[in-house]
C-alpha cells in the first residue's frame, strides 16, 4: 500500500475527461449529487452504501437513456484513478462483489470502478422497476511524461442474468451513449447470452443467498415482532410481495414512502396495502373469483387494529413491510426461475410449533427432485401438468421451467415463443392445495414465476376435485398428460390415495411421485393394485435416505408410471438403487451451502432420467448392482421396492481365484518355512 500512497490519483482528470465526453455527446448527465429522477436517487439512498451501513451510494455520472422501443436504460458511470483499479473478477470471471457465502466484499465495491458501478446497479435493480441497467466504470493513470492514459469497463447489469453484470464489449470512449448509436449498442446488449450452464451456476449461487437472507428475515420476525400467528407472518411476505411487485406502465410498486402509518380509516397501512394487492391483481387478469380469495386471504391479517396502530410513529405492519422489501426484494425483483416462496415455506415452517410427524407432512422437495420427477414424468412444451398435492408449487414450477426451456429449444419464432409461453403458463398447470397459507404461498411462487398461477385451486383434491379447470373454462375437462406429487405421507396408504385418485382421471401420459417407501412394500396394497389396473408401473427408484436432510430421515422411492395401460406380469419394471446420488448433504444451521456436489451428480440424475426411458445400454456411472430389471406380481401390491439379486453361485473365475490364492499362500509357507531352515543350519 505504501506505493499506493506515492502514486497520485488521476480521478479528477478521468472525471474531467468522461465528462467532457457525455457533454460533446449533448446528453442530460448528472453528476454525482445531482438527482437524476426520484425513483433513482431513492433506490440509491435506499441500498446499502459501499461501505455496508445504509445510503449514500452517489455514483459519479448518471443518466437516464431510452431506445427506439421507449424502453429506458439507467446508465450509471464511476471514476477511479489508479491503473489497476478498473474491475476485480473472480476465479470464474464475473464481477466479485460478493464471497462465496453471499456477503458483500466491500473491499472491491470501494475500490474498483466496475465493481462499484455493478453495486449502483444492483440498487437501481433492487429498488425501481428498471429491469436493464448499464454499469460503466473508468479508470487510468499518467505515464513518465504526464500524459493520461484511461481503460472503460462496460457492463449489463439485469434481471436477465440476475444483476451480476455481463460485460458487453471493449470501447476506448463512450460514444456509444449518443442518441444516433445508442439503438446499435442496445441491439448487441440483447444479443448478450448465457449459457444455461452459466445461468444454472449463477442460480445456485443465488439460491444459496436467499437462504441465508430468508434465515435473517425470520430470525428477525420471530425475535421481534410479537403477536404475530404463524399464518399472519406467511400472510405478510405474500402480500409484501404482491404489493411491491408492480407491473411496468400500469401498476406502480408499493414503495416504503407510501406506508405513512395513519389511524385515519380507509388509510391505514393495511388498507393502502391491500388497494395495491387488489390493482396488481387486476391489471393481472386472473380470474376475478380467484382475485377475490387472494384478498379475502389476506385482509384478515392486513386489517387487524394491533399491527396498524402506530409506535413511535410506524405501525408493525409498516415495519416488517419494511424488513421484507430489504431483505428479499432483489431476488423475486430479479425474477429468479427457483421455487423462491418453496425456501420461503421451508423457512418460516421451520419456525413451527408442529410435532415431528406433521412437519414431515410439510417438507419442500428439493429443486433437484422436482426436475427428476419432471423429467422423469416426460414433461415438455405440450404437456399437461397436475399435482394433487401442491404445497409451495414447487413441482409446477420445476414443470413450468422444463416446459419453457424444451419450447426455446424447439421453437425460433420470437412471437411464436411468446404465445406459447402464455398458454403453458395460463391453461397447461393444475395445482390443488387445501391448506389456506400453503395455498397463498402456491400463489405467491406461481405469480413470480409469470403467472401460473390460472389454476391453482384451494381444494380437497380426494374429495372436492372434480378434474375440470378451477377457472376460466370451467366446464372443460383438464386434458393432463402428466402428473407429479410428494404427498403428505400421513395420507391414506401414505398418499398412494393420490395417485390412485389422479392416475384414474388420466386416459394417457406418464407420472412421477416420491413418496416413503413403504408405501411399495405393504402401506398401501390395496391402493397399488388398484392403480396397476389402469397404469404400468415402470420404474422404482429408492432414493437416499437423507434427501429430506434437517426435516424427515424416511426412506423414499420415486415410482414412475406409464397411464392408460394396465401392468402386466411380463412387463419389465428398472429397479434402481439410487442411495448415491453424488450430493454430500449436512444440516449444519451456520453452513452456508448444505448440499455439495462431490460426484458427479448432475450426471447421475441425468443417467437415471435415461436409464428409465432407454433402458441398462445407458448404464454408466452407476453399476449393475444399483440397476436391475425385474417383475412384478400385478396382484400384490408390495413388491415394488426390489433390489438387483446377489448371485452366491461360485463361477470358474471365483474357483480358478480360490485356487490361485491357496498355491500363493502355499508357495510363500514353503519360502519361510526354507529361510527358517537355512537360518538354523547356518547358526
Amino acid at each position: 500500500m505504501a506505493n499506493k500512497k506515492s502514486v497520485q490519483s488521476v480521478e479528477p482528470n478521468i472525471a474531467d475527461l468522461v465528462n467532457g465526453w457525455l457533454k460533446s455527446y449533448e446528453l442530460n448527465y448528472k453528476l454525482e449529487q445531482e438527482s437524476l429522477n426520484p425513483e433513482i436517487d431513492k433506490a440509491l439512498d435506499d441500498y446499502f452504501s459501499k461501505n455496508g451501513g445504509i445510503g449514500g451510494n452517489r455514483p459519479d455520472a448518471k443518466v437516464l437513456l431510452k431506445d427506439k422501443y421507449n424502453h429506458y436504460y439507467p446508465i450509471l458511470i464511476e471514476y477511479k484513478g489508479y491503473k489497476d483499479k478498473l474491475v476485480k473478477l473472480n476465479s470464474e470471471g464475473q464481477v466479485e462483489n460478493k464471497n462465496t457465502k453471499g456477503e458483500p466484499i466491500f473491499k472491491n465495491i470501494n475500490y474498483y470502478a466496475v465493481n462499484g458501478a455493478v453495486h449502483y446497479a444492483n440498487a437501481v435493480l433492487h429498488h425501481t422497476s428498471y429491469t436493464d441497467i448499464i454499469a460503466i466504470g473508468v479508470t487510468g493513470h499518467k505515464d513518465e511524461s504526464g500524459k493520461l492514459h484511461h481503460s472503460i469497463g462496460v457492463y449489463y447489469v439485469s434481471k436477465a442474468n440476475f444483476g451480476i453484470g455481463q460485460k458487453v464489449d471493449d470501447y476506448t470512449d463512450l460514444s456509444f451513449l449518443r442518441a444516433n448509436n445508442f439503438d446499435a449498442f442496445i441491439e448487441k446488449v440483447k444479443a448478450l447470452q448465457l449459457t444455461q450452464e452459466e445461468l444454472d451456476k449463477l442460480k445456485e449461487k443465488r439460491e444459496q443467498e436467499i437462504n441465508a437472507s430468508l434465515v435473517k428475515l425470520n430470525n428477525d420476525i420471530f425475535q421481534n415482532e410479537k403477536g404475530l400467528g404463524e399464518n399472519d407472518r406467511v400472510y405478510l411476505v405474500a402480500a409484501s410481495i404482491i404489493a411491491t411487485l408492480g407491473i411496468p406502465n400500469e401498476v406502480a410498486p408499493l414503495e416504503k414512502s407510501d406506508l405513512k402509518s395513519s389511524l385515519e380509516e380507509g388509510n391505514k397501512d393495511g388498507d393502502i396495502i391491500i388497494r395495491k394487492i387488489k390493482a396488481f391483481l387486476s391489471k393481472k387478469n386472473l380470474p376475478k373469483e380467484k382475485q377475490k380469495l387472494i384478498v379475502r386471504t389476506l385482509q384478515n391479517t392486513l386489517s387487524n387494529d394491533n399491527i396498524n396502530k402506530p409506535e413511535n410513529g410506524e405501525s408493525q405492519l409498516k415495519r416488517v413491510f419494511v424488513k421484507i422489501i430489504d431483505d428479499l426484494g432483489i431476488y423475486y425483483k430479479i425474477g429468479l426461475t427457483t421455487d423462491f416462496t418453496g425456501k420461503l415455506f421451508n423457512e418460516m415452517y421451520s419456525w413451527l410449533g408442529f410435532s415431528q410427524d406433521k412437519l414431515n407432512d410439510v417438507v419442500l422437495t428439493p429443486s433437484y427432485v422436482a426436475t427428476l420427477l419432471v423429467k422423469l414424468a416426460r414433461v415438455n412444451k405440450d404437456s399437461f401438468v397436475w399435482d394433487f398435492a401442491t404445497g409451495s408449487a414447487g413441482l409446477l414450477v420445476a414443470a413450468m421451467n422444463e416446459m419453457l426451456i424444451d419450447l426455446k429449444n424447439t421453437e425460433t419464432s420470437p412471437d411464436k415463443i411468446l404465445k406459447k409461453q402464455a398458454e403453458i403458463k395460463a391453461y397447461q398447470l393444475l395445482g390443488i392445495e387445501l391448506l389456506p397459507s400453503v395455498y397463498m404461498l402456491a400463489i405467491l411462487n406461481m405469480i413470480l414465476m409469470g403467472d401460473g398461477s390460472s389454476n391453482i385451486l384451494n381444494k380437497n383434491s380426494l374429495t372436492d376435485f372434480n378434474g375440470k379447470y378451477g377457472f376460466g373454462d370451467t366446464a372443460k375437462k383438464f386434458p393432463a398428460d402428466a402428473f407429479v406429487l410428494n404427498p403428505p405421507y400421513s395420507a391414506n396408504g401414505n398418499g398412494m390415495n393420490f395417485v390412485e385418485k389422479a392416475l384414474s382421471m388420466m386416459q394417457k401420459g406418464y407420472a412421477a411421485i416420491i413418496i416413503q417407501n413403504s408405501a411399495g412394500s405393504g402401506k398401501a396394497t390395496e391402493y397399488n393394485k388398484t392403480i396397476l389396473k389402469h397404469s404400468t408401473l415402470i420404474a422404482s427408484i429408492k432414493m437416499p435416505i437423507d434427501i429430506f436432510i434437517g426435516k424427515s430421515s424416511v426412506q423414499t422411492n420415486v415410482y414412475v408410471f406409464k397411464v392408460g395401460e394396465a401392468h402386466q406380469k411380463d412387463d419389465i419394471v428398472k429397479f434402481i438403487d439410487f442411495s448415491n446420488d453424488g450430493y454430500t448433504r449436512s444440516n449444519r444451521k451456520k453452513a452456508s451451502i448444505n448440499l455439495r456436489d462431490t460426484d458427479r451428480a448432475k450426471e447421475r440424475y441425468q443417467e437415471v432420467v435415461d436409464l428409465v426411458r432407454f433402458g441398462k445400454h445407458k448404464l454408466n456411472i452407476l453399476t449393475e448392482k444399483e440397476y436391475y430389471e425385474g417383475h412384478i406380481d400385478p396382484e400384490n401390491g408390495a413388491d415394488w421396492n426390489q433390489t438387483a439379486p446377489i448371485d452366491t453361485k461360485p463361477t470358474l473365475d471365483d474357483f480358478k481365484k480360490t485356487v490361485s490364492d491357496y498355491l500363493a499362500w502355499e508357495v510363500s509357507t514353503l519360502l519361510k518355512n526354507q529361510n527358517t531352515e537355512d537360518e538354523r543350519l547356518k547358526k
